[in-house]
C-alpha cells in the first residue's frame, strides 16, 4: 500500500491549501484516514481524521478553519485548510488505519499503520 500527499507549499497567514492523499490499494478504501503534523521542536499531532463510522475528528487548534473530505471512490482524502496561521507551518502526512490510528505519537510517522512521505506546509506572515 501506498500512500502519497500531496498539496503543501507556502502561503501567507490567512491564506489557503488543499492537501491530498491518495491510497493506492482499494483494499483500504474503507480504512480511516488521518492527517497528522509535526513541527520542528513539537511532537506530532493528530489535526484530523477521515472516520468510516462516525463523524469527522478535528483538533481544537484547526476546527472551523480545516475539512476534511474525501472523493466518491474514497480513495483519496483532501484537508481543505483555511484562514491559514504561523502556527500551521509543519510537515503535514497522511495516515491510512490498518491498526487503530495512534491519537498523540511523539513522532510521526510511526511504525504502525500506513504513512506517506509527508508534505511541507509553510505560513508566513
Amino acid at each position: 500500500v501506498q500512500v502519497v500527499e500531496s498539496g503543501g507549499g507556502s502561503v501567507q497567514a490567512g491564506g489557503s491549501l488543499r492537501l491530498s492523499c491518495t491510497i493506492t490499494s482499494a483494499t483500504f478504501d474503507d480504512a480511516d484516514m488521518a492527517w497528522y503534523r509535526q513541527a520542528p521542536g513539537h511532537e506530532c499531532e493528530l489535526v484530523s481524521m477521515r472516520k468510516v463510522d462516525g463523524m469527522p475528528y478535528y483538533a481544537d487548534s484547526v476546527k472551523g478553519r480545516f475539512t476534511v473530505s474525501e472523493d466518491n471512490a474514497k480513495i483519496t482524502v483532501y484537508l481543505q485548510m483555511n484562514n491559514l496561521k504561523l502556527e500551521d507551518t509543519a510537515m503535514y502526512y497522511c495516515a491510512v488505519a490498518e491498526y487503530p490510528l495512534e491519537p498523540a505519537p511523539i513522532q510521526c510517522p510511526t511504525q504502525k499503520n500506513y504513512w506517506g512521505q509527508g508534505t511541507q506546509v509553510t505560513v508566513s506572515s
